[in-house]
């Protein structure tokens, strides 16, 4: 099968304004309602030709070219769901996934892209997402997507091009940005980090946005110049899967020992965690998470100022921050 069939275009039709109804009712569209119109607009399916579905027996994959209707009809109605969606697995390790509609319409709207701005993505992954952002803009040279796995940047060109998308799509290191293509007004991520790269800030416009996720956090900086940057957490929780590059280990675990029981089950005591791993003993970053009356992620944030880029707690001066790597 070529082409997927007229049952599976109407199904994808209806699941499409069925996930937009969704994406809406929880507000996600509130801080842009423009990207109510791109997110009703790109077929999500085209992107995900084949997904993973984890089960008892480990994953089901589920594609669109199945002989069986009701295969295709399971997959179509799956690539519409509200769920992040695995797309690349090597030796039961996730290497590339679709995020969660409702939270990609979250950080677009976060994003707060203007007319003429000009994007780069990190992490291409379906391409998805880089063809919301060249819908939105009505512009597709104003996208830059870059991922470092030759792979999935393929599978996202012919994924934008059977949607009618030609952003420029980059194999490269995310963390090194795509400087033939800056300067950039925004630039968000779509896997985490354990810093903000140097290159991004020198690739930015003075004023330019750069939203990532972080430490189960999504920061939000705003660039002054090509060494500086500051910007506080949105208080959504995000989990992405890590930046993969030149140099970037996969950080260590963290032991909750001596812990009361039930802090690992605390999402934002957890957030404080991840934010000082290697610069906070656990008990004491339970003792400050307590003291200070369990912070929410948006009494946190992030300076990068010359050669130091460090997190912090209420106020970039103090009297808690943190030195990230």
């Amino acid at each position: 099968m070529g082409a997927y069939d007229t049952e599976t275009d109407r199904l994808a039709a209806a699941a499409r304004d069925a996930l937009v109804r969704e994406i809406d009712a929880d507000g996600a569209f509130a801080g842009d309602p423009v990207w109510r119109e791109a997110f009703a607009a790109v077929p999500r399916h085209l992107f995900v030709p084949y997904y993973y579905v984890a089960g008892p027996h480990g994953y089901e994959r589920r594609w669109g070219e199945s002989p069986d209707p009701q295969a295709r009809a399971r997959w179509v109605r799956g690539a519409y769901a509200d769920v992040p969606l695995a797309t690349r697995l090597r030796d039961g390790e996730l290497l590339s996934s679709s995020s969660q509609p409702s939270l990609m319409a979250r950080m677009l709207a976060a994003l707060e892209v203007e007319e003429g701005d000009r994007v780069l993505e990190v992490g291409a992954g379906t391409g998805y997402n880089a063809a919301l952002l060249a819908h939105r803009l009505g512009d597709d040279d104003l996208v830059t997507t870059v991922d470092l796995e030759p792979e999935i940047t393929e599978a996202a060109r012919r994924h934008l091009a059977a949607a009618g998308f030609r952003p420029a799509v980059v194999t490269g290191d995310g963390a090194r940005g795509v400087p033939e293509r800056a300067p950039y007004d925004r630039i968000i991520a779509t896997c985490e980090l354990s810093t903000i790269p140097r290159a991004w800030l020198a690739q930015c416009r003075p004023g330019a946005r750069i939203l990532t996720p972080l430490a189960t956090g999504l920061l939000a900086l705003t660039v002054r110049d090509a060494a500086h940057a500051e910007g506080r957490f949105l208080p959504t929780a995000a989990y992405f899967v890590p930046l993969r590059g030149a140099g970037r280990a996969q950080p260590e675990g963290v032991s909750f020992a001596g812990l009361p029981d039930g802090a690992r089950e605390q999402e934002t005591f957890r957030f404080l965690l991840a934010l000082t791993r290697g610069t906070l003993d656990p008990r004491e970053a339970y003792a400050l998470w307590e003291r200070e009356g369990t912070p929410e992620r948006e009494r946190y944030g992030v300076t990068v100022g010359g050669e130091h880029t460090w997190a912090w707690l209420d106020e970039p001066a103090g009297p808690y921050a943190w030195p990230l790597s």
